[in-house]
């Protein structure tokens, strides 16, 4: 058994209890008590123990969307004599070369297993991934496991179908897809899950969706998809002659329950409302929109339409408490009333995700309470006002950051420790994740 004590305990449970001097007992991939530090070191002496120095101790984070292969694209030159001017250009110039690039085992890998290390540094213990590699598409499902396993998180993975790269390799990524979803289905555990994964529906011809419809009645799993990112995917699907995207895709079986629309932001309100009917989740990546300048959802009316509204962040970063900030901050800004984010972005990380998660691994997740998932964080904060039941997110949100991070704890496994990795070695991996990065460049 592992027992964390002398900490502030957040729980995020349903009655938003905040233990002051409280600690959380785990015995494997389970919570088993949740209480006072005096009470639990009583009783259970022989459990390892973590000093939470005072410091919080709360449910391990959830990010609804992500892409691990982004990860050499940062600092790497475009090659390209002028930067892309719209979203189109960026899928262009940036994101669908860099995805026929990605033709190693070894880029695939690192580049995931470097972006879920620098998540466990940030709190993050459940990635719902959303990849793409059409330089190498069969088995690249298995590379990300690996990674995953490895790492110690729980993770949600797909391909992205698309029929840009011509029918041949649309079916590889289909089959990738099914192949990947049917051998999970018979492992059956509770750290991996599979969802069917495809791009934007401008990418998409009306066959290869009605196929796709065909293999989601067999197999009975949700998507995850891209949804209105831009203006392009809309002018397509009018061009095809549908009213909207939604419809369109509504006609081919595509929103199954469960299933991940991911953007949204330029959905209508009718949009909304047919996605609730189906009990869909809106996925709200704030920061990657703000740096695309595709605009953002309207959360408010999509919440007023009873959508559920998950939060991740596209890749654009791994800390979820930079998203939290960015999603509050942004949602009162569109509105220009202050009152506005703060409640929906709340509710997003630590309400909806936890849903999704749970629901998605068969676990409960995303709160410390008996029998919940043994995911937990402490996080280098005591704050300089009284933290309370009524007024802990407000702590979060103004005080809390991922390298505040100090232990990350998945599945009951140590992953970091007084901000040092305990499942590899870091400097090493590193070091070679770097070398890695270098080849691709050159490739690219």
């Amino acid at each position: 058994m592992l027992l964390i004590h002398n900490g502030l305990v957040i729980t995020c449970n349903e009655e938003d209890d905040v233990i002051e001097a409280g600690a959380v007992l785990m015995a494997g991939d389970e919570i088993k008590e949740v209480g006072s530090s005096e009470d639990l070191l009583e009783r259970y002496p022989e459990a390892e123990r973590i000093d939470a120095e005072k410091n919080i101790v709360m449910p391990g984070l959830i990010n609804a969307h992500m892409h691990l292969y982004s990860t050499f694209a940062r600092g790497m030159d475009l090659k390209t004599d002028q930067p892309p001017k719209n979203f189109l250009e960026i899928l262009e110039k940036l994101w669908w070369r860099l995805d026929n690039t990605l033709s190693e085992p070894e880029d695939i890998y690192y580049s995931a297993l470097a972006a879920i290390l620098e998540g466990i540094k940030r709190g993050t213990t459940t990635i719902f991934d959303h990849h793409a590699s059409f330089g190498l598409i069969e088995g690249s499902l298995d590379i990300i496991k690996q990674a995953v396993e490895e790492a110690g998180i729980r993770a949600s993975l797909c391909f992205e179908a698309s029929d840009r790269q011509g029918k041949d390799l649309t079916q590889e990524s289909l089959e990738e897809n099914v192949r990947f979803i049917e051998e999970l289905e018979a492992e059956e555990n509770n750290y991996l899950s599979g969802l069917f994964g495809l791009h934007a529906s401008f990418t998409l011809e009306d066959d290869t969706l009605a196929h796709i419809g065909d293999i989601l009645s067999d197999l009975e799993v949700p998507c995850h998809l891209h949804v209105a990112e831009g203006r392009a995917d809309v002018r397509d699907s009018k061009k095809r002659g549908y009213k909207n995207i939604v419809e369109r895709l509504d006609k081919y079986g595509i929103w199954q329950p469960g299933t991940l629309a991911v953007h949204g932001v330029h959905l209508t309100e009718e949009e909304y409302e047919l996605l609730a009917a189906r009990d869909c989740h809106l996925v709200h990546n704030p920061q990657s929109n703000m740096s695309n300048a595709v605009g953002a959802a309207d959360l408010p009316k999509a919440r007023d339409k009873g959508l559920g509204i998950v939060l991740g962040t596209d890749g654009y970063t791994t800390d979820m408490f930079a998203s939290l900030q960015v999603a509050s901050i942004l949602s009162a800004h569109q509105a220009g009333d202050p009152r506005v984010g703060g409640e929906i972005a709340q509710k997003m990380l630590f309400s909806a995700n936890p849903e999704l998660a749970s629901k998605t691994f068969a676990k409960k997740l995303g709160s410390l309470e008996e029998g919940a998932g043994a995911d937990v964080i402490i996080v280098d904060y005591q704050g300089p006002t009284p933290i309370t039941e009524d007024n802990y997110y407000g702590h979060i949100l103004m005080g809390l950051t991922g390298d505040k991070v100090i232990t990350t704890i998945a599945q009951g496994e140590v992953l970091l420790k007084n901000r040092e990795v305990k499942v590899l070695d870091d400097e090493k991996f590193t070091a070679k994740c770097k070398q890695q990065a270098r080849k691709f460049w050159r490739k690219f």
